[in-house]
């Protein structure tokens, strides 16, 4: 289990470190509970050029100043008043290009996360979505601007690896306002039936 340090997150190309994102496992140590959950599906923002970024053509709001900084840095942000997105910054400060992490399946920490979530029993639906995925983590607005060293949210590679067909790349969701960038392949989301394997073998 190796932490991904910066230089990770540094990097110049958005869409393949996205892509690079699944398979990996986000962790939170959130009021001393520890929870994680493997990364199964990202959208790569392309900062300055994207038009549907929240820093397209170079926007600078008190919220998405963080996306100026360097990479390796969190960003989360509050969608319809109700879902807390988190996202990861990459490449270079100045340069403000981001990651949201779209879906997850839960690993440990689930009396936790069932608990954060209201739920039962794992299901499919229990973080498969951006607000849900970082409710079930513990993630929230104040959570936003902090370095993922500070061992407080962090992201590991456990050695968990795909091959490119297996992960399906798409349009992202949700950015119709943005045009022929609505269009892009940023989205990337592991198959669905090993997401479905995945998810039976660790919970069943």
């Amino acid at each position: 289990m190796k932490s991904l340090g910066k230089d990770f997150f540094l990097r110049e190309n958005v869409v393949d470190i996205s892509r690079e994102l699944i398979g990996k496992f986000l962790v939170t140590n959130i009021q001393n509970k520890l929870t994680s959950g493997m990364i199964v599906e990202t959208e790569a923002y392309n900062g300055v050029v994207d038009k549907a970024s929240h820093a397209y053509n170079g926007k600078r709001t008190q919220r998405n100043e963080i996306m100026y900084g360097p990479g390796g840095n969190t960003y989360v942000y509050l969608c319809y008043g109700i879902h807390h997105l988190f996202n990861i910054v990459t490449n270079k400060q100045e340069t403000p290009h981001a990651v949201l992490i779209r879906a997850v399946i839960p690993k440990e920490g689930i009396e936790t996360i069932l608990k954060r979530r209201n739920q039962k029993s794992i299901t499919k639906k229990i973080s498969d979505g951006p607000g849900t995925a970082s409710q079930a983590l513990g993630i929230k607005t104040k959570h936003s601007g902090i370095s993922l060293n500070e061992k407080l949210i962090w992201v590991e590679d456990r050695g968990m690896k795909f091959t490119v067909r297996e992960i399906k790349a798409g349009p992202r969701i949700g950015v119709d306002y943005a045009g022929k960038d609505a269009f892009l392949p940023y989205r990337f989301r592991l198959s669905d039936n090993i997401i479905k394997n995945i998810t039976d073998e660790w919970h069943s």
